[in-house]
């Protein structure tokens, strides 16, 4: 371990504050505005930092997350991170996801989790010399470029997905629509009906935190923070047998919709296994599986309706499970929605295969990095 040496986070790297804005201070635009988390929180028409950027996030749920961006980007309520003395960011973001753990379980602050420039920089790090650092961002960069062209793959079939359903359902332009008398604006033979009739609404419920038996099993427990994840949302925890059984009402079957409904509305994913969710969410098993994809492009499409009706002045948006149940839905008839169904399902596979490649290549990754961060495994 001659080729390593002790230092703080502090003598790597140097921290930088993000400008703070908030949604209404800003024009709507194309640049992400980073607060924490791998996801834009949106989207304005002025970006404070252009070319790699690594970001710490600041305060909130997600303190301490690190993220890697190389776009015109807005940084506000995080930490832009830069390297010192020659090292790249690609070294220096793998450095500090290592210490993830570390930064967020270092949180300070009572009631919203926060961290600082000097917390950040008081973390201890093993420093290997820049050949090593080389080869280690070499090898975790290959899982990331994988990652990020499956990534790139899923996107390009979502977009061919919901701009077949914009042709036929939005443009009304469907097969044999010359021939369909349109009446009110509405196709005949389509039908309005509300989400409740079109299956079973289920509210999730988070079991007792304070038994810990009813956690680290084999059931997923899907919160918000996965179901950024993509369609097919990797759960971050599982319920035990016991903890899914002591609320046996809220399985959830695979090929159900998930919607977010508190907090933030109009996340749409698909479930592909047996699972749960906690109260933020609200799942619709349906009756009809060939309306699976028609209903979850209908769900994305109707985001800032949920928001609508979700915020009753509130501070937080919370649509009840009454309240999605009665929202009506443009139903086209059953041949239309079949043939969609058929149109779109192979690339619904493909992003189900390609998420499950992506969620493997992390596992991997992040199984390997503090190997190699802390020289067990020679780079």
């Amino acid at each position: 371990m001659s080729e390593w040496k002790k230092v703080k986070l502090g003598d790597i790297l140097q921290v930088k504050k993000g400008d703070y804005i908030t949604k209404k201070e800003a024009r709507e635009g194309i640049y992400p505005v980073i607060l924490g988390g791998k996801e834009p929180a949106y989207f304005i028409d002025k970006y404070n930092h252009t070319g790699k950027a690594i970001v710490i996030s600041r305060s909130g749920a997600s303190a301490g997350y690190v993220s890697f961006w190389n776009e015109p980007i807005f940084v506000t309520d995080g930490f832009l991170i830069e390297p010192k003395g020659g090292m790249t960011y690609e070294f220096l973001y793998y450095a500090l996801k290592s210490k993830q753990a570390i930064l967020h379980k270092a949180q300070k602050g009572a009631a919203i989790p926060h961290v600082t420039p000097l917390l950040i920089g008081n973390i201890d790090f093993l420093l290997p010399n820049k050949d090593v650092q080389h080869r280690i961002a070499t090898i975790l960069s290959r899982y990331d470029s994988l990652i990020e062209n499956y990534q790139k793959q899923i996107k390009l079939l979502e977009e061919a997905a919901q701009r077949l359903y914009k042709e036929w359902f939005i443009d009304l332009h469907f097969p044999g629509h010359e021939n369909t008398k349109i009446v009110d604006g509405v196709p005949e033979g389509w039908e309005k009906k509300k989400v409740g009739e079109l299956g079973k609404v289920i509210t999730g419920k988070t079991p007792s935190t304070a038994k810990k038996e009813y956690y680290g099993g084999q059931i997923p427990f899907i919160t918000i923070p996965d179901m950024h994840t993509g369609i097919y949302p990797t759960s971050s925890q599982f319920l035990s047998s016991l903890g899914a059984n002591s609320q046996s009402g809220k399985f959830i079957p695979a090929n159900s919709l998930m919607v977010s409904c508190i907090g933030t509305a109009g996340l749409v994913c698909i479930t592909k296994e047996e699972c749960q969710t906690n109260q933020q969410i609200n799942s619709l098993v349906l009756n009809d599986n060939y309306l699976l994809y028609y209903m979850y492009n209908t769900f994305l499409s109707l985001k800032g309706h949920l928001n609508n009706i979700g915020s009753n002045g509130a501070t937080m948006t919370n649509v009840s499970k009454s309240k999605f149940e009665s929202i009506e839905i443009l139903i086209p008839t059953n041949s239309i929605s079949n043939l969609y169904n058929k149109a779109v399902e192979q690339s619904f596979r493909s992003i189900e295969n390609l998420s499950s490649q992506i969620r493997l290549l992390t596992e991997a990754r992040d199984r390997l990095l503090p190997k190699l961060m802390n020289g067990e495994i020679k780079a």
